[in-house]
């Protein structure tokens, strides 16, 4: 089945009509980290400190993205490994973060803070990097630039093909799928 969500989310009773290997394109705004801005997003949490962007309702995309393209968009924007963010991952899902992307399996912590906050878990697709940053309509770089291809960026997406991974009551695709 497909679906269609509009991000940052206003409220999560959308994500109960979500299945396992049910198709979601995502529009609106979501956000790049990967394993050293997660770091640092759960430093400023454990830090009493405002994170570069709201996390409620927000959506975080495993990402390391390209060198841009002639009209100053990213050439490539593909998924990296979710697992790899998986020590994170729990404490940002409990400080609001609604969704996030990337590819591979995650671990049982993840899927626990998926079910405590009625959270998802997208899968989206490696190998179509350059596909995938076309569904990136703007983007703007808002955190920790040292961290390069590592940095925090907004992009704006419209259509962007995901799967989903891990539902608000803790089924897998792998479940769905085996």
């Amino acid at each position: 089945m497909e679906h269609r969500l509009e991000l940052p989310l206003a409220g999560r009773e959308s994500f109960s009509g979500l299945y396992p290997g049910d198709l979601v394109l995502l529009s609106g705004v979501i956000y790049t980290a990967r394993d050293q801005a997660h770091r640092r997003l759960v430093n400023c949490l454990d830090m009493g400190e405002k994170p570069p962007f709201d996390l409620e309702g927000s959506a975080i995309y495993y990402c390391g993205p390209t060198p841009p393209r002639e009209d100053g968009l990213f050439g490539a924007a593909g998924p990296t490994t979710a697992a790899r963010m998986d020590p994170f991952a729990p404490r940002l899902y409990d400080a609001g973060i609604a969704v996030t992307i990337g590819k591979g399996g995650r671990n049982d912590a993840v899927r626990d803070a998926c079910i405590r906050n009625r959270a998802l878990y997208l899968v989206t697709f490696g190998g179509a990097a350059a596909y995938l940053a076309k569904r990136i309509t703007s983007q703007e770089l808002i955190a920790w630039p040292d961290l390069g291809a590592e940095a925090v960026y907004r992009l704006t997406v419209e259509n962007f093909p995901c799967v989903v991974g891990f539902d608000v009551r803790g089924a897998s695709v792998g479940k769905a799928l085996g």
